[in-house]
C-alpha cells in the first residue's frame, strides 16, 4: 500500500469576518467532482483505494491510501482537483446543504455544541481563532456564493500552497518521477500574504455564564499560550498532560477520586500554529456548585506554580509521550500525514526531534510557564448551567 498526503496551508484562520466556514465548506466540496473527474471517489474505490480529509483553523488535509500497482490513479485525482474543481451551483448547493446540517447536528442541536464558540470568542478578540472551523454563523455558509467559492480556491488550492508527502511501498524514485509528471504542469497561483493580526496579551478575566436545556452543569476554562514554534510549548503540552492526562494525573486523581468534586475532568491544548489555548473541561459532581468546582481548580493550578514535579511524575509523562510518538509513526498514513506537517511548521526531518524537545522539558521550565500562565487575569471561564439543575 502507498499513502498521498496533500496538506493545504489553509484553514479557519484564513477566512475573513462574515465569510466564515469556507475552508470546511471548501473540503466538501473538493469531493464534488473536478474538471475531468465527474465523481472523484468511484475510481479510487474501483482500484482498491480509500480516502478522507479534515480541516482545522490552521489547514486543511486530504488524505488516500491506494495499492501499490493502483498508486498513479491516486497521484491523478489529487492533481486533477488541484488543477480544478467542477465549479457548479448544483454541487455548491449539495455541499453547502451537507455543511449546514452539520452545524446544526455538531453546534446548535447537540448538549455543549456551543461552548467551542463560546470559548473562542472570550479568548479571542482579534485573530481568525476566535471563530471555529465549521463558521461562525450558518449565515455566512447559506450565503456563500459561488464567485467567492471560485476565489477562494483560486487563491489558496494551488501547487505553491500545498506539500504532498507520499510514504509507503514505493521508492523515492518513482514517487518524484509522479509527482512531476501529475503536479509540475499546473501553474503557480497568486496565493494570498497572510496577513493575521496577533491577538493581544490578556490583563483581565473574562467570564461568562450561560443557561442551557443540558443534563449538567459544566465548566470551562481557558489560558492562552505560547504558539506551536515556541520552546514553551513542549511545556504546555505536558503540563496538561501533568494535570489530566490518565487516572493517577493531578486533577483526576485529586478532584474526581479522592474529593469527589468533579464526575469527570479534562485538560489538553489545541496545538494550533498561532498562539493557541490550554483548555480545562469539567462536569461537577452532583450536589457541587460551579463555584466550588472552579474553586478546586485554581487550588490546583496553584500547587503547579509553588511545589516543583517531580521527577518520577515528569518522567512517567515523557515516557507516554515517547511511546505515543512511537506508536503514531508506525502506520505509513500517519507518518506521511506528520511529515507534511512538519514540513509546514518548519521542515519535514523536525519530526525525528520531537521526542528530544519533550524530553529536553525541566520541571524549572514547567514552573516558569505555569507561574506566568496560571493566572486569574490570565483566564477565560465559563459557567455552563444546566437549566434542568435542582
Amino acid at each position: 500500500m502507498v499513502a498521498l498526503n496533500i496538506l493545504y496551508n489553509v484553514g479557519a484562520r484564513d477566512e475573513i469576518p462574515g465569510h466564515t466556514g469556507f475552508a470546511h465548506l471548501f473540503e466538501h466540496l473538493m469531493f464534488g467532482g473536478s474538471v475531468h473527474i465527474p465523481n472523484y471517489d468511484e475510481p479510487l474505490q474501483l482500484a482498491g483505494g480509500e480516502n478522507n480529509a479534515w480541516t482545522n483553523n490552521d489547514i486543511t488535509n486530504y488524505y488516500l491510501t491506494i495499492p501499490k500497482q493502483n498508486v498513479e490513479i491516486g497521484f491523478w485525482l489529487e492533481s486533477d482537483r488541484m488543477l480544478g474543481l467542477d465549479f457548479s451551483q448544483k454541487n455548491l448547493d449539495v455541499q453547502r446543504g451537507v455543511v449546514m446540517e452539520e452545524f446544526k447536528q455538531n453546534n446548535l442541536n447537540r448538549p455543549y455544541g456551543d461552548v467551542d464558540h463560546l470559548l473562542r470568542g472570550l479568548a479571542y478578540k482579534v485573530h481568525p481563532y476566535r471563530w471555529s472551523t465549521i463558521g461562525e454563523n450558518l449565515s455566512h455558509i447559506a450565503n456563500a456564493t459561488l464567485d467567492e467559492v471560485k476565489d477562494f480556491f483560486f487563491h489558496y488550492y494551488a501547487p505553491n500552497n500545498a506539500i504532498l508527502a507520499v510514504t509507503g511501498n514505493i521508492t523515492f524514485e518513482e514517487a518524484k518521477m509522479l509527482t512531476e509528471k501529475w503536479f509540475a504542469p499546473i501553474p503557480k497561483r497568486e496565493v494570498r500574504t497572510k496577513n493575521i493580526p496577533s491577538e493581544p496579551a490578556l490583563f483581565e478575566q473574562r467570564r461568562l455564564v450561560v443557561e442551557r436545556h443540558v443534563p449538567l452543569d459544566s465548566l470551562y476554562m481557558a489560558f492562552p499560550m505560547s504558539n506551536r514554534l515556541s520552546p514553551d510549548y513542549y511545556a504546555y503540552d505536558i503540563l496538561s498532560d501533568i494535570l489530566a492526562n490518565g487516572q493517577s494525573s493531578r486533577l483526576r486523581q485529586h478532584l474526581v477520586n479522592e474529593k469527589g468534586i468533579f464526575s469527570a475532568i479534562d485538560a489538553y491544548i489545541l496545538g494550533s500554529i498561532d498562539a493557541g489555548l490550554l483548555r480545562i473541561n469539567g462536569k461537577p459532581s452532583k450536589g457541587i456548585s460551579l463555584e466550588e468546582a472552579e474553586q478546586a481548580v485554581w487550588e490546583e493550578l496553584s500547587l503547579i506554580k509553588q511545589i516543583p514535579i517531580d521527577e518520577h511524575e515528569l518522567e512517567k509523562v515523557k515516557n507516554k509521550f515517547e511511546a505515543a510518538h512511537i506508536f503514531g509513526n508506525m502506520n505509513y498514513l500517519s507518518i506521511a500525514t506528520n511529515l507534511a506537517w512538519f514540513e509546514l511548521i518548519g521542515q519535514a526531518e523536525d519530526l525525528e526531534k520531537e521526542v528530544e524537545k519533550y524530553r529536553a522539558v525541566t520541571s524549572q521550565h514547567l514552573m516558569r510557564v505555569a507561574i506566568d500562565t496560571f493566572k486569574k487575569e490570565n483566564s477565560c471561564v465559563i459557567h455552563y448551567k444546566s437549566v434542568n439543575h435542582d
